[in-house]
């Protein structure tokens, strides 16, 4: 992908494949950048992917807290339905969750593509794994010191518990910078689209020939995420094999 995306229009028609390009072309990025509106493309994408791993934070935190240290009537089927919604795909909701969004007339917004989002099955339940590995003492040791239940979560969960939170926050921030299914059936305004969708358009703007400029824009897709990972690959490797999971 990055030798494509500095190539010249011929190298990428030769055979063999050319994997060193004779003369690097950055123009191709300035290409890609100017084939369609991909600031606010860029834009759209930073503000959806933030706002999802911000909200998911809120709600899942609080969430897991209670299933893993606290007992209380139908925790287990509740948390069985948590299971459940982490087994059904997206794909097999989006037309009921497109017709209540459509009702709320916000369509033409990025809430669509934040709202479903706002909690994730599998966040609460590596949390909740995560969490049950705190020892009891320590809580109840902070409830003698007159700690309430928010200053537990904020002062002793959450500190503890960083691995597996910058896990959960790169697999979150992952999945949504990489979204395209989702954005294309929520969207039909340049305005509220991400840069995945911005990217896929590159192939109509520029021609299927062009792989040298599509190439370029998937590395402006990609060195985020790169980038997020380096920075916490070392989390996600703590989270793992402190909780236990292979």
């Amino acid at each position: 992908m990055i030798s494509t995306s500095l190539q010249t229009f011929e190298e990428t028609l030769s055979f063999p494949p050319t994997w060193i390009p004779a003369s690097p072309q950055w123009i191709n990025f300035a290409d890609a950048m100017n084939a369609g509106p991909f600031l606010t493309y860029a834009k759209n994408s930073i503000m959806i992917t933030g706002s999802i791993i911000a909200i998911q934070l809120v709600v899942m935190i609080p969430a897991a807290y209670a299933f893993a240290k606290y007992n209380f009537a139908g925790k287990n089927m509740l948390f069985s339905l948590i299971l459940l919604a982490f087994m059904i795909p997206g794909q097999v909701t989006f037309i009921p969750v497109y017709l209540m969004l459509a009702d709320w007339g916000i369509i033409k917004t990025l809430l669509p593509q934040i709202i479903p989002f706002m909690s994730s099955a599998f966040g609460i339940f590596l949390l909740r794994q995560y969490f049950m590995q705190i020892p009891q003492e320590l809580i109840e040791a902070a409830r003698l010191d007159n700690a309430s239940e928010f200053k537990i979560m904020m002062k002793l969960m959450i500190p503890m518990s960083r691995a597996a939170l910058a896990t959960i926050a790169l697999f979150s921030f992952v999945s949504h910078w990489n979204d395209y299914f989702w954005p294309l059936v929520m969207t039909d305004s340049a305005a509220v689209r991400p840069l995945t969708m911005g990217i896929a358009k590159l192939r109509e703007t520029e021609g299927i020939s062009n792989w040298h400029t599509i190439m370029a824009g998937n590395v402006v897709l990609v060195v985020p995420i790169l980038i997020v990972y380096v920075f916490c690959s070392k989390q996600i490797v703590k989270a793992f094999v402190y909780s236990g999971i292979k």
